[in-house]
């Protein structure tokens, strides 16, 4: 399982932000029927059992998005981390001045002091709202493709940089059809750390919601983009692409082709970290 250590130094606080991302894109994957069964194992949250990508699993698909995510983690450690879609997933990274933080978006006062308590609370609130939310939407059409970006603040990201199993990308923009609803489901924040994590879905995904689904506004806060296609912008950033497109698995892993996104960013400062083993538990 997953017990929270103490979160004294930017070592233990890197690897919290790192355990909470997997936990979170693998509670996305499995909710949203991506992987077979057997690619995950389970695992506890505090009190809340949760599904976790194995990183030895046999599905290649499932390796390769693990192969992002370490892609991920470098550029994470270095600091420099700052189409129609139906569904998209950004995580937001932010530093203190003391060092890096985690939160998954909110509007709390970064000068507060964050207890490991709170930033427990935090954590299993945040993967329970993400559960509640998964379970809210429309089955996925078969033939989904997940993608990941990366984005950089061009101000200190080195030109060359790519991270293992990225290339250069293009700066443009993810378009959804129709009106997209923006969740921001949570927020978790260590000393060092803030991790932020919004959820947009295009309004046709929502049909379980708009006929008086469980999940209310005072779950989570929603926004609503009303312009036809409502766009996702990447913001004087360098991107970074994933490989290529990772296709789901077929149809009998799914209920219902579109894409769905995964996206990581942040505005970081410049910092050179020996690589931090990346526990995937």
């Amino acid at each position: 399982g997953f017990t929270m250590q103490a979160l004294d130094t930017k070592a233990q606080s890197l690897v919290f932000v790192k355990r909470m991302v997997v936990i979170a894109v693998s509670s996305i994957t499995y909710l949203r029927g991506i992987f077979p069964e057997d690619t995950y194992r389970p695992r506890y949250l505090e009190d809340l059992c949760i599904k976790v990508l194995k990183q030895d699993c046999s599905c290649p698909k499932a390796r390769k998005l693990i192969k992002w995510l370490l892609g991920c983690f470098d550029a994470l450690e270095k600091r420099y981390v700052s189409q129609h879609v139906i569904e998209s997933y950004q995580f937001k990274f932010r530093y203190s001045e003391c060092g890096p933080q985690m939160d998954i978006l909110s509007n709390v006062n970064r000068n507060m002091r964050v207890t490991l308590e709170d930033t427990k609370k935090a954590s299993t609130l945040l993967i329970r709202k993400l559960f509640l939310l998964m379970q809210n939407l429309e089955a996925l059409p078969t033939g989904v493709y997940l993608t990941m970006k990366l984005y950089y603040n061009d101000d200190v990201t080195p030109p060359e940089y790519e991270p293992p199993g990225f290339k250069a990308g293009v700066n443009d923009s993810l378009w959804f059809e129709g009106t997209a609803v923006h969740f921001r489901v949570g927020d978790i924040q260590s000393r060092f750390h803030t991790m932020k994590l919004r959820v947009m879905a295009a309004q046709s995904r929502l049909g379980k919601l708009q006929e008086g689904g469980q999940l209310s506004e005072n779950d989570m806060d929603m926004e609503m983009e009303t312009p036809s296609l409502a766009q996702i912008r990447a913001a004087e950033t360098v991107t970074r692409d994933c490989e290529q497109d990772l296709p789901s698995e077929d149809g009998k892993y799914l209920k219902q082709s579109a894409r769905e996104s995964l996206m990581c960013g942040s505005t970081l400062d410049t910092l050179r970290r020996r690589r931090n083993e990346l526990c995937f538990i």
